[in-house]
């Protein structure tokens, strides 16, 4: 395992301390957490744009609706 720091603002760590205290997670799992997710969208986007490259050039519109999902939820 990889022990990484990241400088952020007072007030985000601030904030993300009550998110994780609120969730009753230690804020070191909701930062996993939080990563897991968007490698997770991140893999799909790859997936899907691999996959549309050999599809028949509806690539954009089949993104907009993925992203139009994200956003949805």
């Amino acid at each position: 395992m990889t022990a990484l720091t990241v400088r952020l603002p007072d007030e985000k760590h601030r904030r993300l301390k009550a998110l994780a205290k609120s969730r009753g997670t230690p804020l070191n799992r909701l930062i996993d957490e939080m990563t897991t997710v968007m490698l997770a969208e991140f893999d799909a986007e790859t997936r899907f744009l691999a996959r549309s490259a050999r599809g028949s050039g509806q690539e954009i519109k089949g993104l907009q609706l993925l992203l139009k999902a994200m956003a949805d939820r």
